[in-house]
């Protein structure tokens, strides 16, 4: 049964079908693993213990810092940089690259995560959940990893995922073959394999937006609201939004529909709110290789190669079928 598969044996299932693997892929996923319990352990003790509410900091996004973000980034950045098989990383929270210490062993690996996204919701006991992308080092790259090396385009992710610390706390992941989804049993301290080959649906009637917004976008961006609220071939649209990305976005894995972040007069006419490398680019790499799609408007996110490490982009992700209609709006097919 799948709900007897552990995320270590499907790892290693994958490895074996290609004759070329080393373990280092397996070997970063066991320590993302561990990372993921120690903050499921302290997310579940929030209320309990002093890691509600902000740090008085604010971040290299403008952003202020939560107690639970500084202690899921310290807990990601010190066991990923003794894992073995990274040579850097880059999180929301830094404002540069991290390159691992020569103090341990490297390996050709790059991982660019966002420790806790939704972070704010924490004091209202709302899902949060860490996005991961995994890249490699290009071949014949030596000595210390330039920022440039890990400004790659979507489409060059060895593998993506997130963990989502709700209910139940879950995995969620693809190397390019599939998508899967494991849940945490804490009675073993498992991930089991519960969501074998995850397929969006081709079209859904979900969707996922902050129509506060609705006075700064443009008319397109207000179009495609339009198109969704008013059904999408079906009776009625309806509209579902918690407001953090990574629990809209499992919403909308499993139900089909759109997540949509419009650009709007705040952050500039062409410019999004979503980070490209640890949120957008690892979300629509899992929404393509579960037969869904991701635009910026007018390009597939996956072709978009980022300008700087903490470049934005505008998001629609979802069902394939709704990220068309998206597209047709912005390229003034639908008037």
């Amino acid at each position: 049964m799948s709900s007897e598969v552990t995320v270590t044996e499907h790892l290693l299932l994958q490895q074996k079908r290609a004759p070329q693997a080393t373990g280092h892929f397996t070997a970063l996923f066991h320590d993302l693993i561990l990372c993921a319990k120690l903050i499921h352990r302290s997310v579940s003790k929030a209320g309990l213990v002093d890691i509600l509410g902000g740090t008085g900091e604010i971040n290299v996004q403008g952003e202020y810092v939560q107690k639970l973000d500084e202690l899921s980034n310290r807990i990601l950045l010190y066991r990923m940089e003794r894992s073995g098989v990274l040579c850097a990383m880059a999180s929301e929270e830094n404002p540069d690259v991290v390159r691992v210490s020569a103090a341990f062993p490297r390996g050709d690996y790059m991982l660019i995560f966002d420790p806790l996204d939704g972070s704010s919701n924490i004091d209202v006991n709302i899902d949060v959940g860490t996005i991961f992308s995994i890249l490699r080092r290009k071949p014949g790259k030596t000595g210390e990893v330039e920022t440039e090396e890990l400004l790659q385009p979507g489409c060059e992710q060895v593998a993506a995922g997130y963990f989502l610390y709700g209910t139940s706390t879950m995995l969620v992941y693809t190397t390019g073959q599939g998508v899967h989804g494991f849940t945490l049993d804490p009675s073993i301290g498992e991930f089991l394999l519960s969501h074998p080959d995850i397929r969006i649906p081709e079209q859904g009637n979900i969707y996922s937006v902050n129509e506060g917004n609705w006075p700064l976008w443009d008319a397109r961006a207000r179009q495609c609201v339009e198109t969704f609220r008013n059904g999408f071939g079906k009776p009625q649209g309806c509209s579902r939004y918690v407001g953090a990305l990574v629990a809209d976005f499992h919403r909308t894995l499993l139900n089909g529909g759109i997540y949509m972040y419009p650009p709007d007069s705040r952050i500039g006419k062409s410019r999004g709110k979503l980070r490209y490398l640890c949120e957008a680019s690892p979300l629509a790499f899992i929404a393509e290789n579960a037969g869904g799609a991701a635009t910026d408007g007018t390009q597939r996110i996956l072709d978009i190669k980022p300008t700087s490490l903490h470049a934005r982009v505008p998001l629609f992700i979802g069902s394939r079928k709704n990220v068309e209609a998206v597209q047709r709006i912005y390229s003034g097919e639908t008037k």
